[in-house]
């Protein structure tokens, strides 16, 4: 119990560094995207901005609203985050052990957890507009949930395990993606809906909602929320090359191909974000329920059928 205690404190520390630089990543990916050169200032090339960014957001006054409901206010960016770093046991990394044969369901169940905190967030700080911006996060992710159910379903039905490791293994001789590209295009754009994320923000999509749910968070409750959001990107980027690319792992150097495939993922989010207006709203779930749930639907069906055909 100590060893894989202390093998996830490492996981959770790791989660933690890579999301600072992934936001340096991001910032840099967006000023070369937008022909400028992005945070250059802080030490060599820039590099140390994350820890000086880190500095300036935790060192700031804690403020706290007069008509704020203040325990549960305070509480929910951290639940947040601990949910968000809680997805990283699910992965079989060096440090981290095996989570048993039911890593995606736990997978499911944390992810769906997180849609409380988000509400929260807004609730608890009695303001309208805070409220309003996580009515539409709540609802957004709710129906990309559902997409992304159906879509986790048709690779467990593939490879006979709801494992994630036996998922990998599975994929040793021929990927997923060979058999269901049109589902990992899905599982993407779900996956970008899922974390909120340009060109789904819509939390902060309109004039009245400013900044969503986190309107009335500052300093160190700001920098939480968001270090949570960049943690859940990173993690459904490990997902996204698991499921679909799992065999990597096995082919490479210590599976540097892996890891590689995994920032190329990572670097897809920034480069969506950079390339494409906001979407509206309303045709956000016009693409969930009568695009993507028949689609995904169709194509569970015919893997049902194809795996029972293959079976005989």
């Amino acid at each position: 119990m100590i060893i894989e205690l202390l093998s996830g404190i490492i996981s959770f520390i790791c989660a933690l560094v890579a999301v600072a630089f992934f936001t340096l990543l991001e910032r840099k990916g967006l000023g070369y995207f937008q022909i400028r050169k992005g945070p250059n200032k802080v030490g060599l090339m820039g590099l140390p901005q994350p820890m000086a960014d880190a500095v300036k957001l935790f060192s700031k006054e804690l403020i706290k609203p007069t008509l704020i409901n203040i325990f549960p206010f305070l509480i929910c960016p951290f639940m947040s985050l601990f949910l968000s770093l809680l997805l990283w046991l699910l992965y079989n990394n060096y440090f981290v052990c095996s989570m048993g044969g039911l890593s995606l369901l736990l997978f499911l169940c944390i992810s769906s957890l997180s849609v409380y905190s988000v509400m929260g967030a807004g609730w608890f700080s009695n303001s309208k507009y805070a409220l309003l911006g996580s009515v539409r996060a709540v609802a957004q992710s709710i129906s990309y949930e559902v997409s992304m159910s159906l879509i986790l379903m048709s690779c467990l039905i593939l490879s006979g395990s709801i494992n994630l490791s036996v998922i990998m293994n599975y994929q040793l001789f021929i990927w997923i993606v060979f058999v269901n590209f049109f589902m990992l295009i899905m599982w993407f754009v779900s996956c970008v809906a899922e974390t909120h994320r340009a060109p789904f923000d819509f939390a902060e999509g309109e004039s009245e909602l400013v900044s969503g749910f986190n309107i009335e968070y500052g300093g160190i409750g700001f920098a939480v929320l968001f270090m949570a959001e960049y943690s859940s990107i990173l993690f459904m980027s490990v997902l996204v090359v698991s499921l679909f690319f799992g065999g990597l792992l096995y082919i490479s150097f210590y599976g540097m191909l892996f890891y590689l495939m995994i920032g190329f993922v990572s670097f897809l989010f920034i480069w969506v974000r950079a390339s494409y207006p906001r979407y509206r709203y309303d045709l956000l779930m016009y693409l969930i329920w009568k695009s993507y749930l028949p689609s995904v639907l169709s194509i569970l069906m015919f893997l049902v059928m194809l795996v029972y055909f293959l079976n005989i």
